[in-house]
């Protein structure tokens, strides 16, 4: 079976959020999919097959669980499928989510629900933190993350968090670092996911992207996640969904063994 790692978010290899891409007739057994999710050991792994209408059934899977949302996993899926001649225009994408977008070529274009609703929440404990106190902390319902607002990009990109005391947050998936920058700059960390930082977050920036168009007062964006591997997207805010465009780019094309 035939098996891609793309880089998602990327403007060349080895940069951006690597995702694991596979295509297949029907779906396997939801435990194979998450042994090989764990197999690759990546943020993501996606699986995706033809569905009658001419449209796409997708899903994702950390190396731990299988997950409702995962932007550069899906956008990875559109450029396998564009590269592959398989679509040439917009892919449609049926998940967990409701029905997903992309427009492709060589900038490819995800649509994706916003999660514009936040509310103020407690802020975190610093040590949780690093030792960086974060100016505002929200939380972030559809997502199920704390977003936490520094006062400047420097802290954001030096952050060194305490990733098993983010793990054991009650009823936190994982938590969102932001400041501004040019536009704005991220990182986020999802251990109790099996991600201890993802490199780039498009579910992420269904928050972000709302958060700072309104603070920002203009739209669209440039944002930047600050990961160690580092990825570029330009965000669009349009009514209830969000626009991420970036590129992506195939590092590893082979063949999966084994049952």
């Amino acid at each position: 079976m035939r098996i891609r790692v793309i880089d998602a978010f990327a403007e060349r290899p080895f940069t951006g959020n690597p995702a694991g891409v596979c295509l297949v007739e029907r779906w396997p057994e939801a435990a194979w999919m998450q042994a090989v999710a764990a197999e690759l050991n990546l943020s993501e792994t996606a699986f995706a097959h033809p569905r009658p209408d001419g449209d796409w059934a997708l899903r994702w899977f950390t190396p731990t669980v299988e997950v409702d949302l995962c932007g550069h996993a899906t956008l990875a899926t559109a450029h396998a499928l564009f590269i592959d001649g398989l679509v040439h225009d917009v892919v449609r994408f049926h998940t967990r989510s409701g029905v997903l977008s992309v427009r492709v070529g060589e900038e490819l274009t995800l649509d994706l629900p916003a999660a514009a609703e936040i509310e103020p929440a407690q802020a975190l404990d610093d040590r949780i933190l690093g030792g960086a106190k974060a100016s505002e902390t929200f939380w972030v319902p559809r997502l199920r993350e704390l977003l936490a607002v520094f006062d400047d990009s420097r802290t954001v990109r030096e952050l060194a968090p305490d990733l098993v005391a983010i793990a054991q947050l009650d009823g936190v998936r994982g938590v969102i670092v932001t400041a501004q920058d040019s536009d704005f700059v991220s990182r986020v960390f999802l251990p109790s996911v099996g991600i201890p930082e993802d490199p780039v977050t498009g579910g992420a920036h269904t928050a972000l992207a709302p958060f700072w168009a309104r603070r920002l007062g203009r739209d669209p964006l440039v944002a930047y996640q600050a990961s160690a591997r580092g990825g570029i997207l330009r965000t669009r805010v349009r009514g209830d969904r969000v626009e991420l465009t970036g590129r992506a780019v195939t590092v590893i094309d082979g063949a999966l063994l084994g049952p």
